[in-house]
């Protein structure tokens, strides 16, 4: 058997029922590696005493022949995720110190589960980035490096400490969000898989909200069956939460079949953007030639607002994110910033949000206050709003033509380095979203798979896109290509 921590979701479940591992040995195994990947700065809040207490419960529920699919799978939490008595600062300042007496939806079915959680992970603040550096807690760092090459490179973001604990074996999967490629950046990135479901398919009740018409929680995981088996665990109707669906969650899993004969797949001609990557471009064309050897039928399509997905999106996302954010002020919410003698309330206000919001989250929320300000309104938001549906209506218009799912590109380049952007112009690192964003303007499904390496060795990611609430026949074709793509590479061990 590999070392417990490599073990993916679905051989532990078979290690565990068998009798050949325990829960304990496999939590043991993940905590003494995440005390020795400190140089990763993945896992920011340890919990060991949580993890093996649970452990000892899913040993016992196992023994006992009550075990859902993931009791005793030791995972990693984003930051995010509201956990009862262990810090959730959505890795910004102003929340440091932030226990919560209430536990997220999602974490709370995990656990019920079965589930174990070894501790919270890094992440970007409020996870408003692509490269994991807004966090107050410091750079996660991915653990995969450029051939024989020393600099660190970005696992991603926001969910960059879920992407770097799981493709480093910290944790058997993790949880992750998705507001804009949150969860298929980082997984395309780190050579890993990652699936944001349909919108409302996951509760975001106890997620720390960033943009609430675009937040949906997610699996990250090893591959696609684990990613199954996981966000079964994680869906479900809650009332909770206004936006959550009530409808009846499949068996993930068993929808593997590999078959794919006679689905259509579309391939967007709007995706292909100028100044690509070749290796970028080569993928995907390896993964079109993948599905049609599967048995697929490739058809060519057309997204014609794609072009307008991004604007659109930064118009939206930072609106929502100023809304959600007012309220950390110091007075309702969020830690307050020492004050002088003779401050009133302009200036602890002005002081506290100041020192407890990064640059990034700073950047958003003044520009969403700006574009839902009187005179702009119209001009940007409900303009934004109105491109929003269209941009819906062309996928809608494109399933309505009997297209299943949809292969692009996860990224349009592999990991880069950490603080290779930092002269940049902020809006070129908002292109790392340019082929994900359309996806949660939309509400649909969307996988990262991994499929490649580019000439550096460092992973490559396909995306594929779904119809709104076929998760089951989405995680098929994705398996169907990871099946093809036999990626098996992992990353030399440095840290």
């Amino acid at each position: 058997m590999a070392e417990l921590n490599g073990l993916k979701i679905a051989e532990a479940r078979d290690a565990l029922r068998k009798g050949d591992v325990t829960s304990v040995e496999l939590t043991e195994a993940c905590l003494s590696a995440i005390e020795g990947a400190g140089a990763l700065n993945a896992v920011v809040h340890k919990t060991p005493e949580i993890a093996l207490e649970q452990a000892r419960a899913a040993d016992g529920r196992i023994k006992a022949g009550d075990a859902p699919d993931m009791c005793g799978i030791p995972l990693g939490i984003k930051d995010l995720f509201c956990t009862r008595g262990v810090a959730s600062q959505a890795a910004s300042k102003i929340l440091d110190g932030f226990t919560p007496e209430y536990e997220s939806t999602v974490t709370r079915q995990l656990f019920e589960s079965g589930a174990v959680m070894l501790g919270k992970l890094n992440m970007d603040e409020f996870a408003m980035g692509s490269s994991n550096e807004t966090s107050t807690y410091g750079n996660a760092v991915n653990p995969w490096k450029r051939g024989n090459d020393e600099a660190q490179l970005t696992p991603g973001g926001s969910s960059g400490g879920s992407a770097s604990a799981v493709a480093a074996d910290l944790c058997l999967a993790a949880t992750g969000t998705d507001t804009g490629g949150s969860i298929r950046q980082p997984a395309a990135f780190t050579g890993i898989t990652g699936i944001k479901p349909t919108y409302g398919r996951c509760s975001r009740w106890g997620i720390v909200a960033f943009a609430s018409s675009l937040d949906q929680a997610g699996p990250m995981t090893k591959d696609v069956r684990d990613a199954a088996i996981m966000l079964e665990a994680m869906c479900g109707h809650d009332p909770m939460d206004s936006t959550s669906a009530d409808l009846a969650v499949p068996d993930f899993e068993a929808m593997l079949t590999g078959d794919i004969k006679g689905k259509k797949i579309g391939i967007p001609r709007e995706y292909h953007m100028d100044g690509m990557p070749e290796e970028i471009e080569t993928l995907w064309a390896e993964g079109r030639r993948m599905l049609q050897a599967a048995g697929a039928e490739i058809v060519d399509i057309s997204l014609p607002h794609t072009k307008y997905a991004l604007p659109t999106y930064y118009v939206i996302a930072p609106a929502e994110a100023s809304s959600n954010l007012a309220r950390y002020d110091g007075v309702r919410y969020g830690r307050r910033a020492p004050l002088a003698q003779g401050d009133g309330i302009t200036e602890m206000y002005e002081k506290t949000r100041a020192e407890g919001f990064g640059h990034e989250v700073q950047r958003r929320i003044m520009v969403g206050t700006y574009v839902l300000s009187a005179g702009f309104y119209d001009a940007y938001y409900n303009r934004a709003r109105k491109v929003r549906t269209l941009i819906k209506k062309d996928f809608e218009d494109v399933f309505a033509q009997g297209v299943d799912a949809i292969l692009t590109p996860a990224t349009p380049s592999a990991a880069f380095g950490l603080g290779e952007m930092k002269e940049a112009d902020p809006v070129q690192m908002y292109l790392n979203d340019v082929f994900t964003v359309t996806v949660n303007l939309a509400g649909l499904p969307g996988i990262s798979v991994p499929a490649g390496t580019d000439r550096q060795g460092l992973p490559l990611g396909l995306q594929l896109i779904g119809r709104p609430w076929e998760e089951g026949d989405l995680l098929n074709c994705a398996y169907a290509l990871e099946q093809a793509a036999g990626f098996v590479s992992k990353p030399a061990k440095w840290w």
